[in-house]
């Protein structure tokens, strides 16, 4: 009897992680939806899909990481797609170097960077064990570009684009690791960028931000691509085509 997927998404009580949540289910996946303080939507969030569960694990503390994936290996004993979307960011103007404090540095990398890395180090054991095992890292466009909510931000997704690259030659072939880079998407966290937001439905090929649903498409997309590993992806509307 061929068995269920199961996927993990991190950070995924809103925005682009419940998307990917939401489509990953819709496509036939076992989902574990997680977050660190958002417990309530969380759950709300496992509550709407088949099967799957809620964890609460804050996933830059590394205890905390390994209880998520161990969560997972005692309920269903087995994953197949872990999804790094958790992730946090401070708006600070790049040219305001000291509000850019050693405290805001940490905090950011420690979720964005170290807790990624965290994750995905506590799932290979299972990722290796499901044979086709794959990792998506959500990474942004600013890791690419000089752009960015901030320097600490746009230095960690930066770091998280080489982790990716470094990790899918590391594990393979047991484990793919990809990375998708998303522009300016609507979410929660960018529900006030009003001014940034009509900049770019001016300038963008596409003439249009993104959707949460737009990265779930590319998760999807990346996960059937069976021989695909260590690319990081843009999702930005042609953003990056821009001087």
């Amino acid at each position: 009897m061929t068995r269920t997927p199961v996927a993990l998404v991190t950070g995924s009580s809103s925005g682009i992680g419940a998307a990917v949540a939401r489509r990953l289910s819709a496509e036939g996946m076992t989902v574990v939806v997680n977050a660190a303080r958002s417990v309530d939507a969380g759950r709300r969030l496992a509550a709407s899909l088949p099967d799957a569960r809620f964890v609460q694990a804050d996933i830059s503390d590394e205890d905390q990481a390994r209880r998520l994936l161990d969560e997972v290996a005692d309920t269903y004993g087995a994953l197949d797609l872990l999804v790094n979307n958790a992730g946090v960011t401070r708006a600070i103007p790049h040219n305001d170097l000291e509000a850019a404090t050693a405290e805001v540095w940490r905090t950011i990398l420690g979720v964005n960077v170290v807790g990624t890395w965290q994750t995905t180090v506590a799932a290979m054991p299972l990722l290796r064990a499901s044979g086709a095992g794959h990792v998506v890292n959500i990474s942004s466009v600013a890791g690419v570009r000089p752009a960015g909510s901030s320097v600490p931000y746009a230095v960690s997704k930066a770091a998280v684009n080489h982790m990716t690259r470094l990790l899918a030659a590391a594990v393979g072939p047991e484990v793919r690791v990809n990375a998708i880079a998303p522009g300016l998407v609507d979410t929660p966290w960018t529900e006030t960028f009003t001014e940034i937001r009509e900049r770019v439905r001016e300038a963008v090929p596409l003439r249009r931000t993104g959707t949460p649903e737009d990265i779930a498409e590319l998760v999807v997309g990346l996960h059937r691509a069976a021989y695909t590993t260590g690319e990081v992806v843009l999702a930005d509307g042609g953003a990056h085509l821009l001087i």
